[in-house]
């Protein structure tokens, strides 16, 4: 059974850093491109960043509004996915996914609100 456990995210002020984590079970982490979304109400969630792991190493983009500021990263051997915000903006204030897709299947973490807010 594939279970992806999010923890992290709270309440900080702008300029601050945060970090989330998803640990996974039920599959080969390894072996998928993984993801993180973010969602604010009333708008659709949106990719923010991925990790795919190759045979040359750990590959990864972001969205423009993140770039510079996030960092994914994962460890394979801890099966977790990592989710790094620095500089954090009011506009980061969300609603956090980590995301797989397995065999056509879509798997979500069940989501962490991260408020920026002074």
């Amino acid at each position: 059974q594939v279970q992806l456990v999010e923890s992290g995210g709270g309440l900080v002020q702008p300029g601050e850093s945060l970090r989330l984590s998803c640990t996974v079970s039920g599959f080969t982490f390894g072996d998928y491109g993984m993801s993180w979304y973010r969602q604010v109400p009333g708008k659709e969630r949106e990719r923010i960043a991925i990790s795919i792991t190759t045979r040359f190493g750990e590959s990864t983009s972001y969205a423009d509004a993140v770039k510079g500021r996030f960092t994914i990263s994962r460890d394979n051997a801890k099966k977790t996915l990592y989710l790094q915000m620095n500089t954090l903006k009011p506009e980061d204030t969300a609603v956090y996914y980590c995301y797989v897709r397995i065999a056509d299947v879509d798997y979500w973490g069940d989501g962490r609100l991260v408020t920026v807010s002074s």
